[in-house]
């Protein structure tokens, strides 16, 4: 009994520890000579302690952060509490749910009394500019590199993650989550129903379609997907009787991922949401090219025809995977864009993945994404912050491999196996009742990481699924995107330049928004087009103007100015 009681009481210890019970001198400002001598300071060996355990107890800071409703509070996560025991920094988390930041978000920039920094900041490269060079409210965190080895290393390392993070002052404001997997810039995959076009290609309803060809890698033109999303359309595939429930093509309009960009591809177009890429050097607006005006007309017929499901242009992400489950009679998607069949449908093994449509002029090419793997803005730190130094080499660790590990995916017993496998950390299979989403948003905060394609070569094993996902874009999409065409990087914007995008972004993002999906439901003449081409590119709607900004930004960029 007596061992129980220690046992106990040394638990409550540690809690009490980790909660920040007793006395903290936490807003005393000291110098770096003052944190050595009083809490043994220290940054340099990675591997140990960054305060004593004075500092652990005196010590603390107080971060805002919006979380997952799915997740647990920052300070029970497994992983902060093992920081804490690595670190000795104790960190006072105040969670809010991710709809109240999105509230409080300017205020809390505007008015951040009593906390030292925000997680999960999120900041755009006009806030970052507005708060930390124009008003000066945000710590200049490349002033203190040399008490951040893992981040200094980094930049030092790759200068094309320096000159993304770098304001237009050249200043670091904000820390990045860097999480590369090769991923994002192709977010659609074309995935056909095997049986349906079986029971097509045996009814030789699609020219030159036979059975033997319904298999992963299926190349389709243009006419043959057209024949092939018209057979679904007229028949009662699933067999419930029912001819009308079936849906030929499906996709989530302006979704980050399974949109609608892939089908201009069949155009030679390379979209992707923001209708803005890189070719040949230059800033490019999709929406300017005739063949968006091909396209546009093309895609009109099969909304007209019902072979896009209308419900595509109106439905969550959440609705598009809740609709796709259900199996043999309760089958409903014929065709669909997501990035695996895995995650949307029931019986996965029912549907192909195929090679990118093959336009009525022989073009076949992809969604080029401007989804960034490097997202910046992801941690501020406020100018003022007493002991600033020990908050920076604290986050600091998050770039750790085995950390960002565990800050991506959860802590290692429940979302990394306890023993390694080659000296790489292993994903552990979720517990029954629970998929791996749900462990992950449970016990693993996100944001700050640094898993690089090195960290996934020697630190950290891919999960099976991202592995999937990669081999698949692989052979299906990226060897369709040509040499000349890139997404647009993350780009760092004057104060002259951000007035420019203040003015016109949102005219033309809305412009675009309404008329593309007007054109999809009602056709694009030729003279609308010719009207749309004046007007787009004028003062009126503004492309122009955003077009000139972007193409500065990203001059200096490839410069590095």
């Amino acid at each position: 009994m007596k061992k129980i009681i220690t046992a106990v009481a040394l638990c409550c210890a540690a809690m009490m520890a980790f909660a920040g019970c007793g006395e903290k001198d936490d807003r005393t400002a000291n110098s770096v000579e003052e944190l050595k001598d009083k809490y043994g300071y220290q940054w340099t060996d990675t591997s140990k302690p960054i305060l004593n355990e004075t500092g652990a107890k005196e010590l603390s800071f107080h971060i805002y952060s919006s979380k997952n409703a799915s997740a647990k509070d920052y300070s029970d996560m497994d992983i902060m509490q093992t920081l804490f025991k690595q670190t000795n920094v104790y960190v006072d988390w105040e969670n809010v749910s991710e709809s109240i930041y999105g509230e409080q978000k300017l205020l809390k920039l505007g008015k951040h009394d009593g906390i030292d920094a925000i997680y999960h900041a999120g900041l755009t490269s006009n806030e970052t500019s507005k708060y930390g060079v124009d008003r000066g409210a945000l710590l200049a965190i490349s002033d203190y590199l040399e008490y951040m080895p893992n981040f200094k290393k980094i930049l030092e390392a790759r200068p094309d993650i320096k000159k993304q993070v770098t304001s237009i002052d050249g200043k670091i404001y904000s820390l990045p989550r860097i999480e590369e997997m090769g991923l994002l810039q192709n977010p659609n995959l074309l995935f056909i129903n095997k049986t349906w076009a079986e029971k097509a290609a045996d009814a030789n309803a699609v020219t030159g379609l036979t059975k033997d060809q319904v298999k992963d890698g299926l190349e389709l033109t243009a006419s043959q997907m057209e024949q092939l999303l018209t057979y679904f359309k007229n028949n009662d595939m699933n067999g419930n009787g029912d001819a009308k429930d079936e849906r030929p093509l499906s996709f989530v309009w302006n979704n980050w991922q399974g949109n609608q960009c892939d089908l201009y591809g069949m155009f030679g177009i390379n979209d992707n949401l923001e209708h803005r890429i890189i070719k040949d050097g230059k800033v490019t607006y999709t929406v300017l090219d005739d063949k968006f005006k091909e396209a546009v007309q093309y895609l009109h017929t099969w909304v007209e025809n019902g072979l896009i499901d209308s419900v595509s242009f109106e439905v969550s992400q959440d609705n598009f995977l809740a609709q796709g489950k259900g199996t043999g009679k309760d089958e409903k998607y014929g065709a669909f864009y997501w990035w695996e069949s895995e995650t949307v449908v029931s019986d996965p093994t029912n549907y192909v993945c195929c090679k990118p449509l093959k336009g009525p002029n022989g073009e076949q090419t992809v969604c080029v994404s401007n989804n960034p793997e490097i997202s910046t803005g992801e941690v501020i730190f406020f100018k003022g912050t007493p002991n600033v130094e020990v908050l920076l080499t604290y986050f600091d660790r998050y770039y750790l491999p085995e950390i960002s590990a565990q800050i991506n995916y959860g802590p290692i017993g429940i979302a990394f196996e306890e023993e390694k496998d080659n000296g790489k950390l292993v994903a552990k299979d979720p517990p029954a009742g629970k998929t791996t989403d749900e462990i992950r948003l449970e016990n693993a905060p996100l944001g700050l990481c640094y898993l690089s394609g090195d960290v996934w070569n020697t630190t950290v094993e891919m999960e099976p699924r991202a592995k999937l996902r990669l081999e698949r874009l692989e052979k299906y999409a990226k060897p369709y995107v040509p040499s000349t065409v890139s997404p647009v990087p993350n780009l760092q914007f004057t104060k002259e330049e951000l007035n420019t995008l203040s003015r016109f972004q949102t005219t033309v993002d809305n412009y675009l928004r309404e008329n593309i999906l007007k054109w999809l439901r009602n056709g694009l003449d030729d003279a609308t087009w010719a009207e749309h081409k004046t007007k787009a590119v004028s003062t009126a709607v503004g492309i122009g103007e955003v077009q000139k900004v972007y193409q500065a930004a990203y001059d200096r960029y490839v410069n590095g100015n």
